[in-house]
């Protein structure tokens, strides 16, 4: 069974409303300097149409965007945040768009309770362990008709995605990991984790949470700013997480906090992995551990500077060029618009990178070379 929308919303234009935020687009400097996309929005017209699929498992909210006879790429966000709040920023980057967007249909699948206007889950609705959020994605598939896809997903639903891939492994092209989690929980994230918890549920989503939170996604320069001031996709987040319901956030953080060791298990995953970390993510530690267990002829790691866990909006565009070559490796390419050939144009387009990509830019070597700021580390066998 599945419901779509909200009354009065159409099919193919939701129109999200966010309390007191508005877009623009800003240019900032880390390290190297870069555009990025400084999302601040008040109504954001995201293309596609939003589906609450019940599951055996409960209801879940999927937003699709695009055409449903497309390849399938399902995301899905960290704890606290939904597509919107975890993906905005990677795909309002244009390059991005044209190569996501222009490939796949999206499928983004949020933690149940986690979407827009999501109301507080019933005491009476049972507790989802990581396991039930892993077969809750397959029914989804199932209800839509997916059999196979290349998964997105943030920290938390990394972890969720990563044991999805375990599970049903013929049905996994590609792992695209940020700031994964896959060990139990560290005695530091346990206690972070506990604090978590017994804060919501004695106050709800108050200033001490929202700052544990922000720390766990973004970096110091971006939360603190040059001069002690907070950037603007910081502000927005935290704006974003007054919506949240705190009950809701605690019975997902309940199920990460409790989840299982998936180190013994990486080394069977039949799919190529790109991992991205954040030099200053708490998690920074796993992502490396969880890139040496896996196959070393099938998983690349990524280490964005100056970064936090949450990259998909603090660098979304040091992204682009790694899942650009990451997914030539499946067939898709970024479609580019060629102008009309003339003497000068030609010139130009004849030295254009982006239209000419030889052969050596696809090595290990030369794509950490061409990442800036960032760094690469991919095992080669000889």
């Amino acid at each position: 069974m599945v419901e779509q929308n909200q009354p009065g919303l159409t099919d193919t234009h939701h129109d999200l409303a966010v309390a007191g935020l508005k877009f623009k687009k800003k240019k900032e400097t880390m390290g190297d300097s870069c555009d990025s996309v400084s999302i601040d929005i008040e109504m954001i017209p995201f293309g596609g149409k939003e589906c609450f699929v019940e599951t055996s498992k409960g209801r879940i909210s999927v937003y699709v965007c695009g055409d449903q006879e497309k390849p399938a790429l399902i995301t899905y966000p960290d704890v606290a945040l939904n597509y919107m709040s975890c993906f905005q920023g990677l795909f309002f980057c244009p390059d991005a768009a044209s190569l996501l967007l222009q490939n796949f249909c999206i499928y983004h699948i949020d933690a149940p309770g986690h979407e827009l206007g999501a109301p507080v889950m019933s005491a009476e609705v049972p507790l989802l362990t990581v396991d039930d959020l892993a077969d809750q994605v397959a029914e989804v598939l199932d209800f839509f008709g997916v059999k196979k896809v290349i998964c997105l997903g943030v920290t938390a639903g990394a972890y969720i995605l990563t044991l999805f891939a375990m599970k049903h492994k013929e049905r996994v092209l590609g792992l695209i990991l940020v700031s994964p989690l896959c060990k139990s929980p560290s005695w530091t994230e346990w206690f972070c984790n506990k604090v978590t918890l017994n804060l919501m549920y004695y106050y709800g989503m108050c200033g001490v949470l929202k700052e544990f939170l922000l720390h766990r996604y973004f970096s110091k320069e971006v939360r603190c700013g040059n001069q002690g001031v907070e950037s603007d996709i910081v502000q927005a987040c935290r704006r974003l997480l007054d919506e949240r319901q705190s009950t809701n956030i605690m019975r997902f953080l309940q199920a990460i906090h409790e989840r299982h060791d998936l180190t013994e298990r990486l080394k069977n995953l039949q799919c190529k992995a790109l991992i991205f970390v954040g030099e200053n993510s708490p998690f920074h530690s796993e992502a490396i551990h969880m890139s040496a267990k896996m196959d070393k002829r099938t998983n690349a790691l990524v280490e964005v500077q100056a970064c936090g866990s949450l990259v998909t909006e603090e660098q979304p565009q040091a992204m682009v060029n790694s899942i650009e070559f990451f997914l030539m490796g499946y067939g898709f390419y970024r479609q580019i618009q060629v102008p009309t050939p003339t003497f000068s144009t030609m010139t130009n387009l004849l030295s254009s990178p982006s239209l000419c990509i030889s052969h050596e830019l696809l090595s290990p070597e030369s794509l950490g070379l061409k990442l800036k700021p960032i760094k690469t580390r991919v095992s080669v066998e000889v």
